[in-house]
């Protein structure tokens, strides 16, 4: 990948970074020899921070805005002043828009974001296209809860406006189960109609016209299920006719948010049939980042194409390269939820599944390990990723290999 950027060689680039794992190849998008590249993350990210940063400030978070200010204000003291600001994970993208704005930088800024982030903005300008969304409201108190429900029946879905990872959604089948006013009080909240369609997930990118490399996925299990021990998988879909709908749906949506430039895309929707067997497309939610678990790696794994590099690009200031449709076969992932609330040490784990008939790849913390409380897709029991000449083959290894997993871990102090 070229890894020029349109800055002099003196430029100061700084990356907002949080993964411990390799989610992203740094070294890859920008030249670290002709850059100041300076890292603001965390002690599990600083594993994974190229040896040639030229800095790195290591805080407890880096959605921790104030500490995030503090750790940029040091690191412009030492290298000059930031000329971009680069941030792919989810959680990071509010503080960068923040610090965008602060420090006159050029790129998304809170303006823009809000329409990938805030979900009340995005259901909106969804439904103002003309795109099928499930009945909504801004959730400010119970009473707007609760009105919402008689009027469109219960049960009804109340989550954060800005939430990730299904953090803090909660589906109410009754009044009872409507929070109290210090739950609206923390936080922007939205409510939606319960959807019984399963969801699918389209990541890809849009090159500010049209539809480039794209893939379209259906989860097994859910996200929500995920946070109460049900383990979450992803398996592409291989089906010409419901990938035909889903491809003109996925380019209306990108569309309607904000599609005059180019962006990486994850986009969720439901899917279900009308009484004539023709797919009910129905908008869930995007962001303008790359999607989480495993799919920035299936994707360089399987399909040959760099999600997180086509979103550095951009954040850099130049065009994503051109990329074909992914190639490859059939890909799909699955997450292992660890068995008791974490921080925990792991004492056992076994996994009865052989790379023939299962997983190309594993990552499992091993027994004595450290499983810390940090949330997301990433420290969790075990991620597994798959490949297949389709998605049955795919998703029969998928339940086969979260059959075959057992861990044991001990409770630690938070």
């Amino acid at each position: 990948m070229n890894t020029g950027v349109p800055h002099p060689p003196t430029s100061h680039v700084l990356v907002l970074h949080r993964w411990r794992d390799r989610h992203a190849h740094y070294a890859r998008y920008l030249d670290h020899s002709a850059h100041r590249v300076s890292y603001v993350t965390t002690a599990s990210g600083r594993e994974s921070v190229p040896t040639t940063a030229a800095a790195v400030s290591v805080i407890s978070a880096t959605d921790a805005v104030n500490e995030v200010r503090a750790a940029v204000a040091a690191l412009v003291r030492r290298l000059g002043p930031v000329t971009r600001l680069v941030a792919l994970n989810e959680g990071d993208l509010d503080t960068a828009a923040v610090l965008r704005a602060e420090l006159d930088l050029p790129g998304q800024r809170p303006g823009e974001l809000r329409r990938f982030r805030d979900k009340l903005t995005m259901v909106t300008l969804a439904a103002e296209a003309g795109i099928r969304v499930p009945p909504h409201a801004d959730a400010a108190d119970p009473r707007v809860v609760a009105d919402f429900a008689r009027r469109y029946g219960w049960p009804v879905v109340l989550k954060p406006r800005r939430g990730t990872a299904s953090r803090g959604v909660r589906v109410l089948h009754a009044p009872r189960d409507v929070p109290d006013t210090a739950v609206f009080d923390a936080e922007p909240l939205i409510v939606q109609s319960y959807v019984t369609d399963p969801v699918v997930h389209v990541d890809g990118l849009w090159t500010g016209r049209r539809l480039g490399p794209w893939r379209a996925s259906r989860y097994v299990n859910s996200c929500r299920g995920f946070t109460q021990g049900e383990f979450l998988g992803s398996v592409e879909i291989d089906d010409p006719e419901l990938l035909g709908h889903l491809e003109a749906f996925t380019g209306r949506c990108v569309s309607a948010l904000g599609g005059d430039r180019p962006r990486v895309f994850h986009l969720e929707a439901f899917v279900g049939k009308d009484a004539d067997g023709t797919p009910r497309i129905t908008f869930l939610e995007a962001g303008a980042r790359v999607g989480g678990g495993e799919i920035p790696f299936v994707w360089r794994e399987v399909h040959g194409t760099d999600l997180m590099g086509a979103a550095a690009a951009i954040q850099l200031g130049r065009d994503p390269e051109p990329a074909s449709s992914p190639a490859g076969e059939t890909a799909g992932w699955l997450l292992l939820p660890v068995p008791v609330p974490p921080p925990c040490r792991v004492v056992s784990v076994r996994v009865d599944v052989q790379e023939v008939d299962g997983p190309y790849a594993r990552v499992i913390p091993t027994p004595g390990s450290v499983i810390p409380r940090i949330g997301g897709y990433e420290h969790v029991a075990a991620r597994f990723r798959f490949r297949g000449p389709s998605s049955q083959e795919v998703e029969a290894a998928v339940m086969k290999t979260a059959s075959s997993f057992t861990m044991r871990c001990a409770p630690l102090p938070a």
